[in-house]
């Protein structure tokens, strides 16, 4: 029994020994991959980090799959290796985008910055020459930058020389605050700016619209945020309380016309409704232009103390 578990063992052995020799090399008992399972120095996926078997890629095997893929896309113009470029280099646009993003208005949103510049990554992508031996991501910055500002100033409504006249009065302003060590007057900066002081004024008109505020900030704090835009009045919309108020009189008339005499109130219906003079009242009365003048006054009066009495 146990020549016969020995044996059994011994031929275990050899079989496993000879399946893992046709995967590898057997070298001092243990294998080696051969060529073809090693792993190839171009990611097979889209994230140059990551190994084929998900570990973290070293650095210099990252690097040699950037330059293999480098390589490929010079040869091949794939769209499919531009975006595993594009991918790899996307944490430039991030950081370009926020830097540029700094010294912008609170109302321009980061994430169309970002946008703008993966079109200027793509572009540079495309137009980069790695024989030339020159670093991608300093070419890639500068094309990513130029896109965002572009952009910026496509959608900009005002001209580029009025921004530009609009940073010379800034640096003037600065410039003579800091000697001053107060605010400079107009004639203080008219001459600063080798400008008159009409001229001065005049460029300030042309400066207004640069002062552009987004009717859609949010101001205020807690449960009374609002936006700008809900608190500036509207001359032309109808105030409720006055309409109200205006309603309420003319209610109050109508009864207190209803109270007055027959005679009293045809008169005030023909003089304030009707638009008749006092002479044409007289005929449709039969009386003469003094008395309806009298009437006139006394349901008048009557009105008053009406209304008086109400109130």
């Amino acid at each position: 029994m146990a020549a016969r578990s020995t044996s059994t063992t011994s031929a275990s052995r050899q079989d496993a020994e000879q399946r893992t020799s046709t995967n590898g090399h057997h070298v001092n008992g243990r294998s080696r991959p051969t060529a073809r399972a090693r792993r190839s120095p171009l990611p097979s996926g889209s994230d140059p980090y990551q190994a084929e078997n998900g570990d973290q890629r070293s650095a210099d095997e990252v690097e040699a799959g950037i330059v293999a893929l480098w390589k490929a896309f010079g040869q091949q113009r794939d769209q499919e290796l531009r975006d595993r470029l594009v991918l790899h280099y996307a944490p430039l646009v991030k950081y370009v985008a926020g830097r540029v993003g700094t010294g912008l208005p609170s109302h321009v949103e980061v994430s169309d910055l970002i946008q703008s510049g993966i079109f200027g990554l793509v572009d540079a992508i495309e137009k980069f020459e790695p024989e030339r031996g020159l670093k991608f991501e300093t070419y890639a910055m500068q094309r990513i930058r130029g896109a965002i500002l572009d952009d910026l100033r496509a959608q900009d409504w005002v001209p580029r020389s009025v921004r530009s006249r609009a940073r010379d009065v800034e640096r003037a302003l600065e410039r003579l605050e800091a000697k001053l060590q107060r605010t400079a007057s107009d004639a203080e900066l008219a001459e600063e700016l080798e400008l008159s002081v009409d001229e001065l004024r005049e460029l300030f008109a042309q400066l207004q619209m640069t002062s552009v505020v987004a009717l859609d900030d949010l101001i205020g704090a807690g449960q009374t945020t609002s936006s700008l835009a809900e608190t500036l009045p509207d001359d032309r919309a109808e105030d409720p309380v006055a309409t109200l108020v205006d309603r309420d009189s003319r209610r109050q008339l109508a009864e207190a016309v209803e109270r007055l005499s027959d005679r009293d109130r045809i008169v005030v219906t023909l003089y304030y409704f009707e638009n008749l003079t006092l002479a044409e009242i007289g005929k449709v009365l039969g009386v003469t232009e003094s008395r309806v003048c009298q009437l006139h006054t006394r349901a008048v009066l009557r009105l008053r103390t009406k209304l008086t009495e109400q109130n």
